[in-house]
């Protein structure tokens, strides 16, 4: 299979823009991965989009790309990619990611000591894919376990790789985990990683069950709730119209982690959540992600 790569350079302000546009794209092809970052430190106003497609693009897909950008589309540069998975090139060279106690590194890297330490290779899903909000969410999952939140049951809702889930069971050892994605292929890279890292899977307190779900549409996912915590690091439009379906999943006093939307989004997403009766207990900034976590009134 052929693996391409699109690549436009912008401002800072049109990449996150871009962005978001992806976003509200209900047509964009699900197999392609768009990605923006910083095209290099100390530039911090000059970005890179870069789109990795399992196949030469055609002029169709240009103009598909080029319409995120609005009516001053940049110069596009199309490029074939060595004979390799297309979805792991998009994500190899990624450093170790150190938050908090955690360390997530690809299986080229060594182990770090003293640390929570995962290994996630470059895969066919999420979870090591935006540093920023995956860093920020274990970065937030530690600052719970430190501020003395008791966790018997949670949940990770589009797990990707199952990276968050893993960094939750590290730091409730004994609660109920489940997982799930919309995404079929999630199911046997989550358990691909789970051994990797000595993640036990199956139904028992300790363990993790994976399932394949759009949102809280599973049975398993709806018998299981409430949720002392619920994880969702996805993006703010299926954030907030997963917002009554999550929050009633949340037990009265529980937690709720939010991640995948930039902080321009945040008061969208904030909003969606008091309706269901949730308060900020604390938030992050990881570049120009927001990372929220929110606690469920007692009483609604």
């Amino acid at each position: 299979m052929d693996s391409w790569k699109i690549t436009a350079e912008v401002s800072k302000d049109v990449a996150r823009a871009a962005l978001v546009a992806h976003e509200d794209a209900a047509d964009w092809p699900g197999e392609w991965v768009l990605t923006g970052m910083e095209i290099a430190d100390g530039r911090p106003e000059d970005w890179v989009v870069e789109v990795f497609l399992p196949h030469k693009p055609s002029a169709a897909d240009k103009r598909r790309l080029a319409a995120l950008f609005g009516a001053s589309p940049p110069p596009l540069k199309a490029e074939k990619l060595p004979e390799t998975d297309w979805v792991v090139a998009s994500q190899l060279g990624v450093d170790p990611i150190h938050a908090g106690r955690f360390t997530v590194r690809t299986p080229e890297h060594e182990p770090q000591p003293d640390t929570a330490d995962f290994v996630i290779p470059a895969s066919q899903a999420f979870g090591t894919g935006q540093h920023e909000t995956t860093a920020g969410c274990l970065a937030m999952l530690d600052l719970m376990k430190r501020r003395g939140i008791v966790v018997r049951n949670h949940a990770d809702i589009g797990t990707g790789t199952g990276l968050l889930a893993f960094a939750a069971m590290h730091l409730w050892p004994q609660a109920d985990a489940i997982a799930s994605d919309i995404d079929e292929v999630c199911s046997d890279v989550v358990v691909h990683n789970a051994a990797l890292n000595d993640v036990p899977m199956g139904t028992a307190p300790g363990a993790l069950t994976i399932v394949i779900a759009d949102g809280m549409a599973d049975p398993l996912l709806t018998a299981r709730a409430p949720y002392d915590l619920l994880i969702a690091n996805i993006l703010a439009g299926p954030l907030v119209e997963l917002a009554p379906a999550l929050g009633a999943a949340v037990a009265p006093g529980g937690q709720l982690l939010l991640a995948g939307l930039l902080e321009t989004q945040e008061p969208r997403i904030r909003a969606a959540y008091l309706r269901m009766g949730f308060r900020l207990s604390h938030r992050l900034v990881k570049g120009d992600w927001s990372i929220l976590w929110l606690r469920r009134s007692l009483v609604r």
